[in-house]
């Protein structure tokens, strides 16, 4: 990043031209990102829809990305804009690992990418934001940890649990009643899929399991092993329990009563 703004600062996503236009650019969105800690680590998950206006431009979409072995990325906004994002990040702490031997710590990983959305913001203003969430397991710190981020590169690290898009909202709420201090990996990547799946009960843009298609979230964990997706097995188990759960329970599980 570094050298393309010294020698070709045009070519980042950030600074290139636009055409003058007289409303917002219609370009595919991605949506709702998730974020849970466990005592082992972090899941991260996101849905499969990406919208553009009141169209469904793409069913099965990946939002979720390695960033390097223990560390991802789920990208919300613009789709072309944030996986360039992404493959720029990759490029950047891969470069770093090779030149100083060490990988970068979580914490630096998390400030440079606050420092990429902020070279965006010119596209933010123009309706072409890039707001990912950022997780991974500090091996340092010994504990998964995420961080989320605004349009200006603002960051914040969150406790427990985080969720990033439209259906965010709705993701968050479903989160709070449901996570625990002493979540199971499995807990945990179940936890994720029903808050997804609340999201997209109420949000458009959000997109729940489509069985008929056999498109099922993307859930990713991250451990002092590494980085790991979850198989399309696995996700479709989950997310079939989960239907099958809300066959008796529209609303989902509810947090035991004190």
């Amino acid at each position: 990043m570094d050298f393309l703004s010294e020698h070709q600062p045009e070519m980042l996503p950030g600074n290139r031209q636009l055409p003058p236009t007289q409303g917002v650019i219609e370009a595919p969105h991605g949506t709702t990102i998730v974020a849970v800690t466990f005592p082992g680590g972090v899941v991260l998950a996101g849905d499969r829809r990406a919208t553009m206006g009141n169209v469904i431009a793409q069913r099965d979409i990946e939002k979720v990305f390695p960033a390097d072995e223990y560390s991802a990325v789920g990208i919300a906004g613009t789709a072309g804009l944030a996986v360039e994002m992404v493959k720029l990040f990759q490029l950047e702490l891969e470069h770093f690992e090779k030149v100083e031997g060490a990988q970068l710590s979580l914490e630096g990983k998390a400030n440079r990418l606050s420092t990429m959305i902020r070279s965006n913001l010119g596209m933010a203003m123009q309706g072409l934001a890039v707001v990912p969430l950022f997780a991974g397991y500090d091996v340092d710190r010994e504990k998964g940890r995420i961080f989320s981020y605004d349009v200006t590169g603002g960051r914040s690290e969150e406790q427990g649990y985080a969720a990033t898009g439209s259906g965010s909202i709705f993701a968050r709420g479903a989160m709070k009643k449901l996570f625990r201090n002493d979540l199971s990996e499995a807990d945990a990547t179940t936890l994720v899929v029903q808050a997804l799946y609340d999201a997209a009960d109420d949000d458009s843009a959000t997109g729940g399991p489509d069985v008929a298609r056999r498109i099922y979230p993307i859930v990713t964990v991250i451990t002092e092993d590494g980085f790991r997706r979850l198989s399309e097995t696995e996700a479709s188990d989950i997310a079939r329990s989960v239907l099958e759960r809300r066959l008796e329970q529209p609303d989902g599980p509810r947090a035991a009563l004190l």
